[in-house]
């Protein structure tokens, strides 16, 4: 019988980790009610993960009941310099909780604790019940939870990927026990969490006295077998810090938790909970994830096979019979539809469908004259793609009807995936397969037999021929129809021969304003050096933070883990107390225009032989 699992989450810190990794697309993660959800976006891509890696038998996220715990009372500005959440995430917090409803996963806090001790305390509980416990966080001051029956597992790369901590493996990456991680923390304190440690000790130096001294109280039994040192003195000068620091770093394993492990057990998800949360938070590719568990009846009937005939040279004549509106897809294999090789094309309606693996069957009169006659109306996944393949091989796709990409991205920014298949699985549109189920991924991407082949490009014909009416009938509702057909499907056909032509840029014009920026640049890395009496590196954060902090003596904003904030807000808020602050400002902002756009330019422009009056090239 399998061994019972515990699984703890941070809920707090995987919040803020699922946030922030996907901050940078916070204006596509809005649903219809105007919710930010990239925070439960994260966390559900989290839970997906950790539940299939780990499969527990019970499982709880611990939450923050609020900011003022039993610490803040042994030290008044515990956690002072941290930021305020951002009302973005606050307003997710809620919804939060409802995901795990949706997922069967209690959640749980407690009024004076942290979620860390609500977390030591069950993990304990459960040790002590034999069962296997994975600890999920964000934070790596839980590694000290880790022993021979917990694993710390501390995310990286956002939440996407976890690295596990096992007692041996704290011990290789932080050359330390999981027990003594709090002794580091009593001697080199925690910017973070703000409190101080000992003066000057940072990480290293408290790693090489552990070593030395295996614990911050033996290492205090034993201060006099320290040489005398200005290290010394601030040991015995921040005593009451070091162990006032530890006691703060401490995660409780006896906090007064009302819940059990009984109250834990993990059964699975509420499907039809879970599916009315993603509809209400407009999570598609969640929807389809579930779709995809359907019964096996279901499933039988997505990978039935569609009717088609092969296309050929000699019965071409019978694609006259195609009048009207009709559906068309030209397959590439590779991202980059400028240089991938063709791989075939399916062309007809509903009822009457062509394949084909020859793309110079394209090119036959009787085909070119469909794709090119102004009257049939022609549906398509991707307008701008289709225009640019069929401009390679000579032929002009003139009435675009239905773009299915673009349909799909106005009803909603988050519907972007490049893959029809993908695209239609989130519009609850099941009979078709991914690129990927079909050609593979990566090194192992190729070509399938011709059956399966035809197969697919069939399927996504009757993927366009369905998604396109169903889309524009809720273009139609939205009352975006005509933001559609005026401007972005034009705007689209504009594009792509825009990508066909290239852009034209004046190449000695883009030399004399990288000369220029350079020049500014140097004027104004002149006068920061003036205004701050010595020559360091504008672009380190750590030696601007110095000079501004140190030397310069201006307001302490922000701290860091490694010194001082020198972000952009940080800066904004000194505004006025320093001249050097507007030309740092002004320094940084010159410098990302040069070399986003004036360097960036000049690295892809291609030259050409044409003879303008200025020398012109193209990108």
């Amino acid at each position: 019988m399998a061994k019972d699992k515990l699984l703890l989450i941070d809920g707090n810190s995987i919040a803020f980790r699922s946030f922030f990794a996907l901050h940078n697309s916070l204006s596509k993660f809005v649903n219809k009610n105007g919710l930010h959800t990239n925070a439960i976006f994260g966390f559900n891509k989290m839970l997906d993960s950790i539940l299939e890696q780990y499969q527990p038998t019970a499982a709880l996220v611990a939450f923050d009941a609020g900011k003022t715990t039993f610490r803040n009372g042994k030290f008044d500005n515990y956690k002072g310099g941290r930021s305020k959440t951002p009302p973005e995430l606050s307003e997710q917090m809620p919804y939060l909780r409802e995901l795990l409803t949706g997922y069967g996963i209690k959640s749980y806090e407690l009024p004076n604790y942290e979620a860390d001790d609500i977390i030591g305390t069950l993990a304990k509980e459960a040790e002590a019940q034999d069962y296997a416990v994975v600890v999920v966080t964000g934070d790596r001051d839980l590694t000290q939870l880790s022993s021979e029956k917990t694993i710390v597992a501390v995310t990286k790369k956002g939440v996407s990927e976890v690295e596990e901590y096992t007692p041996a493996y704290v011990e290789e990456k932080l050359g330390v026990t999981p027990k003594q991680i709090i002794d580091i923390k009593g001697l080199a304190g925690d910017t973070s969490d703000n409190y101080p440690g000992v003066t000057k000790v940072g990480e290293k130096t408290a790693i090489k006295l552990l070593k030395q001294f295996d614990s911050l109280e033996n290492l205090y039994e034993h201060l006099d077998e320290l040489k005398p040192s200005k290290m010394k003195e601030h040991l015995i000068e921040d005593r009451d810090n070091a162990f006032i620091s530890k006691d703060l770093a401490t995660i409780r394993r006896d906090a007064p938790i009302e819940i059990s492990l009984d109250d834990v057990q993990y059964a699975g998800i509420n499907e039809e909970y879970l599916r009315e949360f993603y509809h209400q938070m407009n999570f598609k590719s969640f929807l389809s994830k579930l779709d995809q568990t359907a019964t096996q009846d279901g499933v039988e009937a997505v990978k039935k096979e569609v009717v088609f005939n092969v296309l050929n040279k000699d019965n071409v004549e019978q694609l006259q019979s195609l009048k009207g509106e009709i559906d068309f897809y030209l397959e590439m294999l590779d991202k980059n539809y400028h240089l991938s090789d063709f791989t075939g094309f399916v062309i007809g309606n509903a009822d009457n469908i062509w394949v084909s693996d020859d793309v110079e069957l394209l090119n036959n009169s009787k085909i070119k004259a469909i794709l090119e006659d102004p009257k049939i109306k022609i549906n398509v996944f991707d307008s701008k793609r289709t225009y640019v393949g069929l401009h390679r091989l000579g032929i002009k796709l003139t009435a675009v009807n239905f773009d299915i990409l673009l349909q799909s991205y106005l009803l909603d920014t988050n519907d972007n995936s490049n893959d029809l298949g993908q695209l239609a699985h989130e519009h609850d549109y099941d009979a078709i397969d991914t690129d990927d189920d079909v050609y593979g991924k990566g090194a192992k991407r190729a070509v399938p037999e011709q059956t399966e082949l035809f197969n697919h490009f069939a399927r996504k014909l009757t993927a366009i021929n369905f998604l396109g009416k169903q889309l524009d009938q809720e273009l139609v509702k939205n009352e975006q129809n005509n933001l559609y057909w005026d401007i972005e499907l034009p705007l689209a056909i504009v594009l792509a021969k825009m990508e066909i032509s290239g852009i034209k840029v004046d190449r000695n014009r883009l030399n004399q304003m990288q000369s220029e920026f350079t020049e500014r640049l140097s004027e104004i890395e002149t006068n920061i050096y003036n205004e701050a009496g010595e020559e360091f590196n504008l672009n380190s954060p750590k030696q601007l933070g110095v000079v501004l902090f140190e030397k310069l003596k201006l307001p302490i904003i922000k701290k860091t883990k490694t010194g001082y904030s020198t972000a952009v807000d940080v800066l904004e808020k000194l505004q006025g107390e320093s001249p050097i602050i507007d030309n740092i400002l002004n320094y940084r902002t010159l410098s990302k225009i040069k070399s986003t756009y004036v360097d960036g330019l000049l690295k892809v422009i291609h030259t050409t032989d044409e003879k303008c009056i200025q020398p012109m090239y193209k990108l």
